[in-house]
C-alpha cells in the first residue's frame, strides 16, 4: 500500500469525521471530544514499507508533510466548532514494549529516533491549536474485544512524552501492571496539564472498589500533583463493533462510579 500526504491540499471540510463532529455538536449541549488517529499511528504499523518511495525517496519529506496536514485538520475541526480534539495513539506505548520495537526491526525499520520525530511532527501539528482548543492524547495498549497488544512501562518514553510534546492533556492506561508504576509521571511539567490515570478497567465488567481505585491515586500523587490529575476508564468499552466482553450495565456502572469518585476526590466541576 502506497501512502501519500499531500501537504498542499487542504484537509477536506466535509470529510466524514468533521461531519460526524458536527452531527455529536448539534446533538448535545456538552463539549463534544472528537477523536482522531494520531500522526504517529500513520506511520509506524507499516513503517518506511508502506509509503512511495517515489513520492517520497526520503523520509524527511514525509514527516513534514504529515505535521502540516495535521496541521490543517486541525484548523477544518476548529473551524467547524471543535473545541476538544484527541489524538489516539497506539504507538507510544509500542515504544515501550520491547516485542513492538523487534517487529519494527524485522521489517528493516530502525525504531530508536522515532520519539524524536514523533515529537517533531506532533508538535508542527500542534502549532495550529488555537488558544481556547484544547488537544489531548490516549496512549492506548490495545483494546479489540478486551485483548491487548503492548506490554511495558512508560519509562522509555515518559520524558519526551509528557515534558516535550506539547498536548494539554494525556489519557494512559494503568489497569493492569503491564503498565508498569507511576513513577514516569514525575516528568509532567509543573502547570496546566493533565495525565488522567486510567485506573479503572473497561476491558472486564467486574466493578473496582472504590477504595482501591482511591488508593492507587494516592499512589500516583506522590509524583504528579493531585490538581494535574484526573480519573478515567483505562480505554473505550467498544473500541470496535463487537464491543468488549462486558454487559452495557456493567459499563454504566463503571462510568458512574468514575464520576462518584471524581467528585469526592476534586469536588464538583
Amino acid at each position: 500500500v502506497s501512502l501519500r500526504v499531500n501537504s498542499k491540499l487542504d484537509f477536506p471540510v466535509d470529510h466524514p469525521m468533521v461531519e460526524h463532529f458536527k452531527f455529536l455538536k448539534a446533538n448535545t449541549k456538552a463539549v463534544p471530544k472528537m477523536t482522531i488517529p494520531s500522526p504517529a499511528v500513520v506511520h509506524f504499523r507499516g513503517g518506511r514499507k508502506a509509503i512511495s518511495t517515489d513520492v517520497y525517496p526520503d523520509m524527511d519529506g514525509f514527516f513534514a508533510d504529515l505535521g502540516t496536514t495535521y496541521g490543517k485538520a486541525i484548523k477544518t475541526f476548529y473551524d467547524a466548532g471543535c473545541r476538544y480534539l484527541q489524538f489516539d495513539d497506539t504507538i507510544w506505548a509500542y515504544l515501550c514494549s520491547p516485542d513492538e520495537m523487534q517487529k519494527a526491526r524485522d521489517r528493516g525499520d530502525d525504531p530508536t529516533r522515532l520519539q524524536e520525530i514523533y515529537t517533531e511532527v506532533i508538535n508542527t501539528a500542534l502549532k495550529s491549536k488555537p488558544a481556547d482548543m484544547t488537544i489531548t492524547t490516549h496512549i492506548c495498549r490495545g483494546n479489540f474485544r478486551s485483548t491487548f497488544v503492548a506490554s511495558g512501562g512508560y519509562e522509555p518514553v515518559a520524558e519526551t512524552l509528557l515534558a516535550k510534546v506539547n498536548y494539554d492533556g494525556y489519557f494512559l492506561e494503568y489497569d493492569s501492571d503491564r503498565a508498569g508504576g507511576f513513577e514516569p509521571l514525575r516528568f509532567l511539567p509543573k502547570g496546566d496539564k493533565v495525565v488522567v490515570v486510567g485506573v479503572v478497567t473497561s476491558k472486564t465488567g467486574q466493578l473496582e472498589k472504590k477504595d482501591d481505585v482511591k488508593r492507587r491515586l494516592d499512589e500516583a500523587a506522590k509524583f504528579v500533583p493531585l490538581e494535574q490529575m484526573a480519573l478515567s476508564p483505562q480505554c473505550g468499552f467498544a473500541s470496535t463493533e463487537e464491543g468488549n466482553v462486558l454487559a452495557e450495565d456493567e459499563q454504566w456502572a463503571k462510568m458512574q462510579m468514575v464520576i462518584d469518585i471524581a467528585k469526592e476526590v476534586w469536588g464538583e466541576a
